[in-house]
C-alpha cells in the first residue's frame, strides 16, 4: 500500500481516514433519531421529547400510505395508516408535525422518495409561516429513487420521470436551498433487503454516480450540486467489515468522481454519510440482546467516520419503538461519544494491517461491480434487466441458509435458544388514528379556497406535461393544500406509474 495516496491524512484526498482533518475532536456526528407513528401530534410529542433528551437532529419517519403517495382515505391505504410511521396528507399535517419546532434552529432528515418533493415542499411552506428564510434550512429528503427499483419497491412513476422531478429538485435546491442536501443516496435498504457490504457499497455508489450524470445531461454543473449530495448506509454487525465499508466509500467515491466527471470544488469530492443501525439484524428472540447488537452496529459508524447516526431500539424487532426503547437507544450513542474515549482521536483504526486489507478488499469488490455495470450501459439498464436485483436475492438466500445450517450463529435465534423468550411493553396505534386521519382530510377538502386549489393542480398538469422545472408548481399546489394523494394523482395522469418486469 502507498499510504499517501491510498490514505493520506485526515480531510485530505482521497479522504480514505475522513472528510474532516480533526472529525470528532471538533464536532461531534448528529444524533439523528429516526422517529414518526400516528398522528403528526403524536409524532410532534416525540419530537419535543428526543430533543430534550438531548436529540440534536430530527429524522421523520413515514407511514405507509405516505410513502406511496396515497391519502388516509384510499382503499389502499386501509390498515395501514401512521402504523410504519407518521401519517401526512397535507400541508395542515406538516404544520402539526413541526409545531413549535423551531426549523431555522434544527436540521431535518426526511425518509421519503416518490412522493419527496411534495414533502419537501410542505417543510419549506412551514418554514416560510415562521419566518426562516430558505437559505437558512437544513436537512436532507432521501429522494433516492434508484434504490426503490432495485430493492425497496415503493414507488410511483416509471424510471424517467421519477429522475425527472429528483434532478429538478436538485436544480430548485442549488438555487433556493444551499444547506439543503437534495439526494441521500442510500446503500440502507439494499442492505436490509439482503445484499452483502460490497453490494451495497457498489449498488450505492453508482446510483450516485447516475444521478450525477442526469444531473449533467439537464445541464447542471456538477460542482453546483454534488457538494450537496450526501449518502445513508446501514451498519451491520461484522464490525471490522462494517468500517472497512465506510473507509472504502469515501475514497472509492472522491476517485471515481474526480475521474469520471472533473469537479473542481474539492467539495464535491467528499462522501458525506448518515448511518443506521441494521434493523434486519434485530431478533425477537431474547429482544434485550439487540441493545448489544446496535452497540457494536452504532460503534462501527463512528469508527468508520460517519456524520450523521441513528440507533435503532431494542423492540423495533415488534413494532416501532416505545419512548424507553428510544431513550436507550440515544443513550447508547451519548455513552459511546462521551464516555468511550473513540472520539479522542481523529480515526483511532487508521493503519491497522487488518482494517487497511479490509477497506482494499472492499474496494476492489465494488470496482468490480462498476466494471461490470459499465460494460452493462448504466444502472438503469441493469436495472431493467433485474442485474442488481438478482445480486442481491442470491446473497440473501445464502445468509439465510447458513443461518437454517448454523454455518452463522445467531444469538438466541440457531444457538444459546431459551425455551420462551422475555416480552416486551411495544408501541400500539390505537385504530382510531385512521379514523381521525380520514375525517381530518375530509374536512380539509370542504374548507379549502377551492379556486386555489383547481387551479393549482391545473398549473402542475401542465408543467409536467412540458418541460418547466416542478418544484414551484408542487409547492403552489401544496400551498393551496391539496393533499399528497391529489398531487401524486395529478402527476400520474401524465407520467404513468412504474410495473416492474415480470421476470427479473
Amino acid at each position: 500500500m502507498d499510504y499517501l495516496r491510498d490514505l493520506n491524512f485526515p480531510g485530505t484526498f482521497p479522504y480514505t481516514r475522513g472528510v474532516h482533518p480533526t472529525m470528532y475532536r471538533s464536532r461531534l456526528w448528529t444524533m439523528r433519531m429516526f422517529a414518526g407513528y400516528g398522528t403528526a401530534a403524536d409524532t410532534n410529542r416525540r419530537y419535543h421529547y428526543l430533543l430534550s433528551q438531548g436529540n440534536r437532529g430530527l429524522s421523520v419517519a413515514f407511514d405507509l400510505p405516505t410513502l406511496m403517495g396515497c391519502d388516509p382515505d384510499d382503499p389502499l391505504s386501509e390498515g395501514e395508516v401512521g402504523k410504519c410511521g407518521v401519517s401526512i396528507a397535507s400541508l395542515e399535517d406538516m404544520e402539526a408535525l413541526f409545531a413549535g419546532i423551531p426549523l431555522g434552529e434544527v436540521t431535518t432528515s426526511m425518509t421519503i422518495n416518490a412522493p419527496a418533493a411534495l414533502l419537501l415542499a410542505m417543510y419549506v411552506a412551514v418554514a416560510e409561516q415562521q419566518g426562516v428564510r430558505w437559505a437558512d434550512l437544513g436537512g436532507t429528503v432521501q429522494n433516492d429513487m434508484l434504490k426503490e427499483y432495485i430493492a425497496q419497491k415503493e414507488w410511483i412513476y416509471p424510471v424517467r420521470p421519477s429522475l425527472r422531478i429528483i434532478i429538478d429538485m436538485v436544480a430548485w435546491c442549488a438555487e433556493h436551498l444551499p444547506k439543503w442536501n437534495t439526494i441521500s443516496i442510500s446503500g440502507f435498504h439494499i442492505r436490509e433487503a439482503g445484499a452483502t457490504a460490497a453490494q451495497e457499497l457498489a449498488f450505492t455508489l453508482y446510483d450516485g454516480f447516475t444521478y450525477v450524470e442526469e444531473a449533467l445531461k439537464a445541464g447542471l454543473d456538477v460542482d453546483d450540486f454534488a457538494p450537496r449530495l450526501s449518502f445513508f448506509f446501514n451498519a451491520h454487525s461484522d464490525f471490522f467489515e462494517e468500517i472497512a465499508k465506510f473507509r472504502a466509500a469515501r475514497r472509492l467515491w472522491a476517485r471515481e468522481l474526480q475521474r469520471r466527471f472533473h469537479p473542481k470544488n474539492e467539495r464535491s469530492l467528499w462522501l458525506r454519510f448518515h448511518t443506521q443501525t441494521s434493523g434486519e439484524s434485530l431478533t425477537v428472540q431474547q429482544p434485550y440482546n439487540n441493545i448489544v447488537r446496535v452497540t457494536i452496529q452504532a460503534l462501527a459508524g463512528v469508527l468508520g467516520g460517519t456524520q450523521s447516526l441513528h440507533t435503532n431500539a431494542l423492540d423495533e424487532a415488534y413494532a416501532l419503538p416505545t419512548e424507553l426503547a428510544a431513550r436507550i437507544a440515544l443513550r447508547t450513542q451519548q455513552i459511546i461519544a462521551h464516555e468511550s474515549g473513540v472520539t479522542d482521536t481523529v480515526d483511532p483504526l487508521g493503519g491497522s494491517y487488518y482494517v487497511e486489507a479490509l477497506t482494499n478488499q472492499m474496494e476492489a469488490s465494488a470496482m468490480e461491480y462498476f466494471r461490470k455495470l459499465d460494460e452493462m450501459g448504466g444502472m438503469l439498464v441493469a436495472i431493467d434487466k433485474g442485474f442488481p436485483q438478482r445480486e442481491i436475492r442470491e446473497a440473501a438466500w445464502h445468509y439465510q441458509r447458513e443461518i437454517e445450517r448454523r454455518q452463522r450463529i445467531i444469538v438466541g435465534v440457531n444457538e444459546y435458544t431459551l425455551g420462551e423468550d422475555a416480552s416486551l411493553d411495544t408501541l400500539v396505534i390505537d385504530p382510531a388514528v385512521e379514523k381521525r386521519q380520514i375525517e381530518r382530510v375530509q374536512e380539509l377538502r370542504r374548507t379549502r379556497d377551492q379556486a386555489r386549489w383547481s387551479q393549482a393542480l391545473e398549473d402542475l398538469h401542465k408543467a409536467a406535461a412540458g418541460k418547466e422545472n416542478l418544484m414551484p408548481p408542487i409547492l403552489a399546489a401544496v400551498k393551496a393544500y391539496a393533499t399528497v394523494g391529489e398531487i401524486c394523482q395529478a402527476l400520474k395522469e401524465v407520467f404513468g406509474e412504474y410495473q416492474e418486469p415480470l421476470e427479473l
